[in-house]
């Protein structure tokens, strides 16, 4: 006979929940805290906190929002938190792909520049965001702001746009995102609402690369829910603009964050739509960055043959470009951005000792502005080089980066060397492990 329990179950929602989806307290737990991981949120329940839950302790907001998006994940279905017994307390989630995305940019904009908790203005990393609508209502009538926009200032946007990319690259995305929140909101934004004219196509063109720029920084802050919702009015942006290009951009980059958080088929849907979407007159070099991403979605949910076949292509693409690499990053993709795309796919694949090669060729081949890209392929070149067990080559490569982990400031690469420190523990006493060892937990203060 099972033994009486000695708190009763009070959320009995919760309780059904559970059954639903065929959770013990400790896999929902876990359920719970990987979706908290992949938006920066650092929980760590166990299965008492589920007990407590269930004998009617309200969690605090930013794990309520986990746990619904950890059920909707789960059982295939959107999960609120009054779904789960719980007060929503304006925490439902809000769907990006709606509402006018002038709008909604500027209120991200507004919560970043403030440096507020972005999961809970903003919402966690969602499944449910990647779904690309086939159509999107008309965002309606804007208000019109004080100022009109002309050429000139979409000039001034493009080229902010570029300089802030280039500190992006030299410091990571953790550096100064502020300040391009800041402008996004106080000085883009104005000029979107009631924008009219024969600038206006090119105008949304700007402000979709420069949300663009802001996801990607989101992104490599470790910010993925902000990130996404900053990608998601990218897309809105290039699409009222009538900017394919821009469009499929922003689904490339919404396709790399899925892949690298681990949802495979998501984002191999999100690097076929960034693919259909271009027109034939596309630029091939940034056709085969489109293609090379491709590959690598391809390879991360197993399509071997399709994968290599990819990659392939995107090299011939890359052969054939008659175009220079350019500043923006649509037309910038160059030999070492190739090898870089090779060996995560190679990776994915399983082929370590090519991937590997491909990899090194990507990080040694960089220019000096690449600071970051090359701190963040170095590691994940020592990290493969770890998998392989040349545990010391792999500590001199880190040892290799000294200078370029000291200036980089980069969730991604952060994550990268507590990984890396995991596989060096038991070879710490070798003195070149030890080193390296130091200098990564010096850098994770």
């Amino acid at each position: 006979m099972p033994r009486k329990r000695r708190h009763p179950i009070v959320n009995t929602v919760l309780a059904d929940a559970l059954r639903e989806a065929g959770w013990s307290m400790t896999a929902a737990a876990k359920a719970v805290n990987e979706v908290g991981r992949q938006s920066g949120l650092p929980l760590s329940h166990g299965a008492t906190a589920v007990a407590h839950w269930l004998t009617g302790t309200v969690p605090r907001p930013d794990t309520i929002q986990a746990a619904a998006e950890a059920f909707t994940r789960r059982l295939g279905r959107p999960v609120s938190a009054t779904d789960l017994g719980w007060p929503s307390a304006g925490l439902d989630r809000v769907d990006p792909w709606q509402g006018d995305p002038v709008a909604v940019l500027a209120a991200l904009g507004e919560d970043d520049m403030l440096n507020r908790r972005t999961a809970l203005t903003t919402g966690l990393y969602s499944l449910a965001a990647l779904a690309v609508p086939a159509s999107h209502p008309p965002p309606g009538t804007r208000q019109g702001g004080s100022q009109r926009a002309g050429a000139g200032d979409v000039d001034r946007i493009r080229e902010m746009t570029r300089r802030m990319s280039d500190a992006d690259d030299l410091y990571g995305g953790g550096h100064a995102r502020a300040a391009v929140a800041a402008y996004l909101t106080r000085d883009v934004a104005p000029l979107l609402r009631g924008s009219t004219g024969r600038t206006r196509p090119a105008l949304f063109t700007a402000a979709a690369e420069l949300a663009y720029l802001a996801g990607w920084m989101a992104a490599d802050a470790g910010a993925a829910g902000l990130a996404q919702r900053y990608y998601v009015q990218a897309v809105r942006l290039g699409e009222e603009a009538g900017d394919p290009l821009v469009r499929s951009t922003a689904l490339r980059s919404m396709a790399v964050q899925a892949v690298e958080l681990g949802h495979a088929a998501e984002g191999l849907a999100l690097a076929d739509a960034a693919a259909s979407g271009l027109r034939q007159r596309c630029p091939l070099r940034t056709r085969a960055w489109v293609t090379g991403m491709q590959a690598e979605a391809n390879a991360a949910v197993g399509n071997h043959r399709q994968a290599l076949a990819l990659l392939r292509v995107a090299e011939q693409e890359l052969e054939r470009a008659d175009s220079l690499p350019e500043s923006a990053w649509t037309g910038n993709y160059r030999r070492e951005s190739f090898e870089h795309q090779t060996g995560l796919t190679l990776t994915a694949l399983a082929d370590l000792p090519a991937a590997e090669e491909h990899l090194a060729l990507s990080a040694n081949s960089r220019r000096t502005i690449e600071r970051r890209s090359r701190a963040l392929i170095g590691v994940r070149l020592a990290h493969l080089q770890a998998r392989r067990g040349h545990t010391e080559t792999s500590a001199q490569t880190v040892l290799g980066l000294r200078e370029d982990l000291a200036a980089v400031s980069s969730a991604r690469v952060a994550g990268h060397l507590r990984v890396l420190r995991a596989a060096w523990q038991p070879c710490r006493a070798n003195p070149v492990v030890g080193g390296a060892d130091r200098l990564a937990a010096g850098l994770l203060r």
